[in-house]
């Protein structure tokens, strides 16, 4: 590539919302600062609930790191929109604070957003849990019927790049969300009713699950956000599958908070929209004594998945 095409790639903003986790963090960054990609990259890094400290890391030509504290609603939503909102870069990409980049990744997704000529571009990952690597990759398109029928959960926040003209039509990250909790699933229904969603079909990211994961069994906030995502989108509610597998959901957090009048509710209306959709049965394993959520969590997490 001359020197002229690589002065012409795209600026790239890369938000990284984090929280008490600076070594975790310092490991995110450093991916994100040595990309390969010629362009430029600004690494926003958005403390959210905690107050503004030194990242450690190589800024060279080419390479800036900000930080700055989340001013927006408290949370990983608030963060990114902080951090969407303090660059001007017409692409933004969203790194979490414990996920780590290929050197390849922006290079590779760039030059595929631009070869299609989509809004919105993931990739595959290779999931860590204690001593298991899990690959995932996503189908090269995925439309908004798709990702109501399931989650496409290669499709992981870690891997999003989109142009900054799909934020500015489509609105920022949902702040309303409770506990930020499915934001992502959110942004990605809201872009596919735009436009199909396309992947770079190699694994571009690790993706750590850890003790310190924020979301591990946070159940009271997983049954309120499923609940919104399920009356804010009018298509869950009309597709029998898509809605039985997030009423599974809300009912296997049900049963694991030890609510079992409304666990068996749920998964009983789960049964009905979907008899085969298997998290109503956990979940009426786990309400009815035999197995603790807990396992059930374990072993779903051992193959790379969750609930």
């Amino acid at each position: 590539m001359s020197a002229m095409a690589e002065q012409a790639r795209p600026a790239v903003a890369v938000v990284v919302a984090t929280r008490d986790r600076p070594e975790l963090l310092e490991r995110a960054v450093a991916g994100i600062m040595g990309q390969s990609y010629p362009g430029d990259i600004e690494c926003l890094v958005v403390f959210d609930q905690s107050a503004p400290r030194p990242v450690p890391a190589a800024e060279s030509p080419g390479r800036r790191l900000t930080v700055l504290a989340n001013s927006r609603a408290a949370g990983l939503a608030g963060a990114r929109n902080a951090g969407i909102l303090s660059s001007s870069a017409p692409l933004i990409a969203f790194c979490d604070d414990d996920d780590v980049w290929t050197p390849a990744k922006l290079s590779l997704q760039v030059d595929h957003l631009e070869s299609t000529a989509a809004e919105f571009v993931a990739s595959g990952v290779s999931i860590h849990h204690t001593d298991h690597v899990i690959t995932r990759i996503p189908p090269a398109t995925v439309a908004l019927g798709q990702l109501v029928r399931e989650r496409v959960t290669a499709l992981h926040p870690s891997t999003f790049l989109f142009r900054r003209e799909m934020v500015e039509a489509m609105g920022l990250v949902d702040e309303e969300i409770p506990g930020s909790y499915g934001e992502d699933y959110d942004w990605l229904l809201r872009a596919a009713r735009r436009h199909q969603i396309v992947s770079v079909r190699e694994p571009l990211v690790d993706v750590y699950w850890h003790k310190q994961s924020f979301f591990a069994e946070r159940w009271a906030t997983v049954v309120s956000a499923l609940e919104y995502l399920l009356s804010k989108h009018p298509e869950l509610m009309a597709d029998p599958a898509g809605r039985a597998r997030i009423q599974g959901q809300i009912a296997f957090a049900q049963a694991a908070l030890a609510r079992r009048s409304a666990a068996f509710r749920s998964g009983g209306q789960a049964l009905r929209g979907n008899p085969a959709e298997r998290r109503a049965y956990l979940a009426l394993a786990v309400a009815s004594g035999v197995v603790p959520a807990t396992m059930i969590v374990r072993l779903a997490n051992r193959r790379g998945r969750g609930i």
